[in-house]
C-alpha cells in the first residue's frame, strides 16, 4: 500500500527500488505486459502513485527463445566469458522482428554463443544497445544478465563512450558543437523519429574532421542513445547524413549508402573493472564516399 512519502512517484521507479536486481526496462516491460496492477487495474509505466494504492506484481516466467541459430559469419573484435564486441556490417538488422524474422545479428550470435543475457527480452538476447540496419560498426553484447545490467547502467549513467563518424550535406558552421533536442516519434510520419517537445532527452556532441566543398566529415559522440539519434539531430540542424534513406531528400538522387558508422567504443569491464577501448578502421563504403566527394571538391 502506498504511503504519503511515495505519493506522486512513478510506479516504474518505485518498483525498481523494490526489486533492486531488476532493471527499469524490465520493470516497464512487466507493466506493459499487465503483470503489474494498481487496485487490480493495469496501468502505464508513468502512472504516479496515489495514497493507499494497492500495488500488485508478478515476476513473469522466462520463456525459451523461439529463435533459430544461423551460421552467419561474425566480425568479432573481442570476446571473453562475459561479453563480445562485434563489428556489425551494414544492412544487418540487430534483432528479429515481424519484418526481419531471420538473418539478424541475434540469429548469428545464437549460433556462435552458448549463452546470452535475457534482460533485453525474448527476441533480443544479449543486446545491450543497437545500431540501425544501415549503420555499421561496434556493438557490445552481453553473455549474462549481470553483465548486461552493469553495461546498461553505464549507458544510463552516460559513462560508456560511443564515437561515430558521419559525412553530412553542406558546410557545418562550427568546428564543434552540441545538439540538445528531445527526440520522439514523428507525428506526421510514424516510421520516422523527429525533434519534438514531447520527446525524450537527446544530446549529441560533434566536431569537424574535415571540410569539403559541399560536405563535412564529422565525429559524433552520443551522450544519450535514442532511435536514429545522430541521423535525426544532424537533419534537424539542416545537415542530413549523406545517403540517408529516411532523413535526406537527396538520397534517391545520389543512390549512396548511409555514410555513418560506429567508430569507437569505450567502457569499464563490468567484472575486472578494466577500462576497455575498441576502435575499427573506416569501412570501404565510407572511404569510397569520401573519395567521390573529394574528387568533386
Amino acid at each position: 500500500m502506498i504511503s504519503q512519502q511515495n505519493v506522486g512517484e512513478r510506479i516504474d521507479k518505485l518498483l525498481v527500488r523494490l526489486n533492486p536486481d531488476i532493471t527499469r526496462s524490465q520493470i516497464q516491460r512487466w507493466i506493459t505486459d499487465k503483470n503489474v496492477t494498481v487496485n487490480d487495474v493495469p496501468v502505464k509505466p508513468n502512472y504516479k502513485c496515489q495514497l493507499n494504492d494497492q500495488i500488485k506484481w508478478k515476476v513473469p516466467e522466462k520463456k525459451p527463445l523461439a529463435l533459430t541459430p544461423e551460421p552467419i559469419p561474425l566480425s568479432i573484435i573481442y570476446e571473453d566469458c562475459d561479453l563480445l564486441i562485434i563489428n556489425k556490417p551494414t544492412n544487418m538488422v540487430v534483432h528479429p522482428s515481424k519484418m526481419h524474422p531471420t538473418g539478424t545479428l541475434v540469429n548469428a550470435l545464437l549460433h556462435h554463443v552458448k549463452q546470452l543475457s535475457t534482460i533485453g527480452g525474448e527476441h533480443r538476447p544479449g543486446i545491450v544497445h543497437r545500431l540501425d540496419k544501415d549503420t555499421s560498426g561496434l556493438l557490445v553484447i552481453a553473455k549474462n544478465d549481470e553483465t548486461h545490467q552493469m553495461l546498461a547502467q553505464q549507458l544510463q549513467d552516460r559513462t560508456m563512450e560511443r564515437i561515430y563518424e558521419a559525412i553530412v550535406e553542406g558546410d557545418v558552421d562550427h568546428d564543434e558543437g552540441v545538439i540538445d533536442a528531445p527526440i520522439g516519434r514523428n507525428p506526421q510520419h510514424r516510421v520516422q523519429m523527429a525533434v519534438v517537445d514531447s520527446g525524450k532527452a537527446a544530446v549529441t556532441h560533434f566536431n569537424v574532421i574535415k571540410r569539403y566543398a559541399a560536405h563535412t566529415h564529422l565525429a559524433c559522440r552520443l551522450t544519450t542513445g535514442r532511435t536514429h539519434q545522430i541521423r535525426v539531430h544532424l537533419s534537424y540542424i539542416n545537415h542530413p547524413i549523406v545517403g540517408d534513406p529516411i532523413y535526406s531528400e537527396r538520397h534517391h538522387q545520389q543512390g549512396q549508402k548511409l555514410a555513418l558508422f560506429s567508430k569507437k567504443l569505450s567502457f569499464e569491464h563490468p567484472h575486472n573493472k578494466e577500462w576497455l577501448t575498441f576502435e575499427i578502421d573506416t569501412p570501404e563504403s565510407f572511404k569510397h564516399t569520401l573519395s567521390d566527394i573529394e574528387k568533386r571538391s
